[in-house]
């Protein structure tokens, strides 16, 4: 996959993209990774990037010119198509399922507004689509972009060990379950005995009825959001005899 990302600050992006995941996908090939500069793309002896937005108000409004140009650069004589994607808490929000979306595209262009936003004609003329992180504002969108690129980038092949993304949390629709790693005893705190027991047919139901708790517990707005299984019923059926559901 090739990631593209359109700032104003370039450097944010050099501490996360020479660490841990990114870093290996990059040097297997499995990520290619450029950042640009949009004022490097802005007209004028000043490189001006921002002005104020007609009707008044408050702010900067970054120009759509520069932004215009660095897509249109980095994108010309292109083999393949780009997916443009603006980051923006207008957007629809990032979910492991748009992460996995993503991770089938060839190619992605992610764009960061600043200030009070950019001209609403790079939104509605020149990105595919708009995605936010939260129902928060951050300064701008770097962060944002730098979240995306690390849930799509550790879902491309290769990049994780095989299978070790397919029961974490939101991968299934539920959270993921309880994890445990030696010692066995830790401070009078044991591992579950169905843990130690050998028996993967135990281990697995163990395991999906902790999902199923832990999800009601902190996240029971993800029930029903996927298709459960007998299984699922009977066990919920069983933790509403334990508890008194939300």
């Amino acid at each position: 996959m090739r990631v593209d990302v359109l700032t104003l600050f370039p450097g944010m992006f050099s501490g996360p993209f020479s660490e841990s995941m990114l870093q290996r996908a990059v040097k297997a090939g499995a990520l290619r990774l450029g950042v640009h500069n949009i004022r490097d793309y802005a007209a004028g002896r000043h490189q001006v990037t921002d002005d104020y937005p007609f009707g008044g108000g408050p702010g900067m409004v970054l120009k759509p010119e520069p932004i215009f140009g660095a897509v249109e650069a980095i994108t010309a004589d292109a083999g393949a198509d780009a997916r443009v994607i603006l980051m923006s808490p207008q957007g629809r929000t990032f979910t492991q399922s748009i992460a996995a979306e993503l991770a089938r595209e060839e190619w992605l262009v992610l764009i960061c507004g600043h200030y009070e936003g950019v001209d609403e004609r790079v939104r509605s003329n020149l990105a595919c689509e708009e995605l936010s992180i939260g129902d928060y504002v951050l300064t701008g969108g770097e962060l944002p972009a730098m979240v995306v690129i690390d849930a799509v980038t550790r879902l491309l092949p290769g990049v994780l060990a095989e299978g070790s993304a397919g029961e974490e949390s939101f991968a299934t629709g539920f959270l993921e379950y309880p994890q445990y790693t030696r010692p066995r005893v830790f401070r009078g705190w044991e591992v579950p005995e169905v843990l130690l027991s050998g028996d993967h047919e135990r281990v697995r139901v163990w395991r999906r009825r902790e999902a199923l708790r832990r999800t009601l517990e902190h996240r029971p707005d993800l029930i029903g959001r996927v298709p459960l299984t007998a299984e699922d019923l009977a066990i919920l059926c069983e933790l509403a005899g334990e508890r008194e559901l939300p």
